[in-house]
């Protein structure tokens, strides 16, 4: 595979995973980066100053056509990256956006909300009800996000070719996972079930 998305619940140690998985592939780990270039490129460069809220998604107070202007650059960027190659994609709807491209591997991080609101509460110093409140919060604005921009459903398992309970695995072993999917994948060209009749 030359470019892998990454979709991750808040608390299901996503971005540990992506970084395990780039550092055995030789992959360029690409998140943030995404919503400030794309900012600059909609030419709503107020857009990257107040991009991301605590849980990682856009939340500012500029027009209608500054935000579309903005997603139509981040699906462009996107493109590019994976043209480019060699790049794990984190968030940002890759799962969707990229969905028609067959050089492209979809993977989405999931865990027990109570492994995963004990998880923030420690990484944050919250209390358990506040953490709590984050995660819930985190999972209906990204459902809501994707529903708005792309009428996709967040927790649809055919959007992504693997999906991953983290409740027992390492962070080791679930880059494991994914680098082993990527690289035994079925080639969709060759696969019967793709092949024409006749």
């Amino acid at each position: 595979m030359a470019t892998i998305t990454l979709s991750r619940q808040l608390g299901s140690r996503g971005d540990e995973v992506a970084q395990a998985i780039g550092e055995r592939l030789g992959y360029r780990v690409v998140y943030r980066d995404l919503l400030n270039t794309a900012a600059q490129r909609a030419g709503a460069p107020e857009l990257a100053l107040e991009v991301l809220d605590v849980l990682g998604l856009l939340q500012t107070s500029a027009t209608p056509q500054a935000h579309q202007a903005f997603q139509q650059a981040l699906h462009e960027l996107m493109v590019e990256l994976a043209d480019q190659g060699k790049v794990i994609l984190i968030g940002r709807a890759g799962c969707v956006l990229l969905r028609e491209r067959l050089d492209v591997f979809h993977v989405r991080l999931v865990a027990p909300v109570a492994q995963r609101v004990e998880r923030i509460a420690q990484q944050r110093g919250l209390s358990p009800a506040a953490a709590q409140a984050q995660v819930e919060a985190s999972d209906q604005t990204r459902r809501a996000y994707l529903r708005q921009h792309h009428h996709a459903n967040w927790d649809d398992p055919h959007l992504y070719d693997l999906v991953i309970n983290m409740e027992k695995l390492t962070v080791d072993s679930a880059a494991a996972l994914v680098c082993l999917a990527c690289t035994h994948q079925v080639d969709r060209h060759d696969s019967p079930l793709e092949r024409p009749l006749g």
